[in-house]
């Protein structure tokens, strides 16, 4: 393993879930060399009292974001289909448990 500055080294973002969830949540970020390293440094700083049962490290570059500043023309396409909400759906008179 090469030293130098964690400047250097890659962004990696983790992911956890905890004993009580069900699926992983943004931990935060962390530099380090490899994916190995920062698997351990992320258990280090985001589990320190034993609430996570399963760590990610994902490099930052992997990852591909929607931009804050098109979240408008981005979502709108959802909006104009009525049928993704259930009040677009009429309950046929006699059903029950829905």
């Amino acid at each position: 393993m090469s030293g130098g500055p964690s400047g250097a080294w890659p962004l990696w973002e983790v992911f956890v879930r905890s004993r009580r969830g069900l699926s992983h949540t943004h931990a935060g970020s962390l530099h380090a060399p490899d994916a190995e390293m920062a698997l351990r440094n992320a258990r280090d700083l985001y589990t320190r009292r034993s609430e996570g049962v399963s760590i990610w490290v994902v490099p930052s570059t992997a990852v591909t974001a929607s931009s804050p500043d098109e979240k408008d023309p981005f979502f709108e396409p959802s909006a104009d289909k009525p049928y993704r909400h259930p009040t677009f759906y009429e309950i046929p008179e006699g059903v029950q448990h829905l």
